[in-house]
């Protein structure tokens, strides 16, 4: 009897633990599956908002609330895997950028999927994971930096800008099975956007590419993760 009152006192603080995390951060523990593994499930949805605030009107995905998150998964020893669900326009570059390289630092195994839309900054978000998918009907839009309101037309600008698409191209490349060449005939296509430079990929041509590892929904992804969990627990037993 004893027992059993733990384990719903568990459940109930699980419960309550996992209500906060979808109320105020769209994120939640799994932890019912059959491994009795437990995934954060983090995420990344709208906007990337970063040093600015937007709208109020706005759905986004704020840099500060992720990365100390992100930071307490891979101190949390309970915390067996991380899965990342990405429907994002994009946003503030840097702070994409920041959480991609959090991601990629987490030493737990950790999979990543595109849901409806992986655009902009969300092409280093969603090849952050060890293993990525995109659902067959997702997109993701592969673009040039865009740089919104008035720039001074100086040399040092242009140069940070460079720099910054380099720091993009460079994390996209080492963490997927892209070529440089190909990402940036990509980036800088111009006979498929109306009203900007880039390309459009929609499921499997993510893959064909190699931007993407493989096409699947939450069912493949969650596999998956599992299969990279036990791999990790079977690795240190011997």
């Amino acid at each position: 009897m004893e027992q059993l009152d733990n384990k719903e006192n568990d459940n109930s603080k699980n419960n309550t633990i996992n209500d906060g995390l979808i109320k105020d951060f769209g994120q939640i523990i799994l932890n019912n599956n059959k491994n009795g593994y437990k995934i954060h499930l983090l995420n990344i949805i709208g906007e990337i908002e970063g040093h600015e605030n937007s709208s109020p009107m706005t759905k986004t995905s704020k840099y500060e609330h992720i990365i100390p998150l992100l930071a307490a998964v891979e101190e949390n020893d309970d915390i067996d895997g991380l899965l990342v669900l990405l429907n994002t326009i994009g946003g503030d570059v840097e702070s994409g950028l920041a959480i991609a390289e959090m991601i990629s630092s987490i030493s737990k195994p950790k999979v990543c999927l595109v849901l409806g839309g992986g655009h902009s900054i969300g092409v280093p978000l969603a090849v952050s994971g060890d293993v990525t998918y995109i659902a067959s009907t997702a997109t993701m839009i592969v673009h040039p930096i865009r740089v919104g309101g008035m720039v001074l037309g100086v040399k040092q600008n242009f140069e940070y800008i460079e720099r910054l698409q380099d720091r993009i191209l460079d994390f996209t490349v080492e963490h997927s099975q892209v070529e440089k060449n190909k990402l940036k005939e990509l980036m800088f296509n111009t006979k498929e956007l109306t009203k900007d430079i880039g390309s459009i990929l929609v499921g499997e041509q993510a893959v064909e590419v190699g931007v993407i590892d493989k096409v699947g929904g939450i069912k493949e992804s969650l596999n998956e993760l599992y299969d990279l969990i036990n791999h990790r627990k079977n690795s240190k037993m011997t």
